[in-house]
């Protein structure tokens, strides 16, 4: 069963094998997920924290796929780099 993050994870999964960061908004993650994201996510820094065997169904997303997120809540926007492997 699809999540509602999945969205995301495929996009982070279908960027080119050489690129190793890219920038996201809120928004465009909003768009990929086609939902908000939760007032906690804009609030609290753990929200976006990069752990992969915890209760954040957000962040096996992004970690499943490879990458880690840095958030700057202030400019609503998402650093995530890939993972070394």
């Amino acid at each position: 069963m699809a999540g509602k993050y999945t969205p995301l994870e495929q996009y982070l999964r279908n960027l080119p094998n050489e690129q190793n960061e890219i920038t996201l908004s809120f928004a465009q993650i909003e768009k990929l997920i086609q939902d908000t994201l939760p007032r906690s996510s804009k609030e609290h820094s753990a929200w976006w924290s990069n752990e992969i065997d915890g209760r954040h169904v957000q962040a096996h997303a992004w970690m499943n796929a490879g990458w880690l997120a840095y958030a700057d809540q202030a400019r609503r926007l998402v650093r995530f780099l890939k993972k070394e492997k």
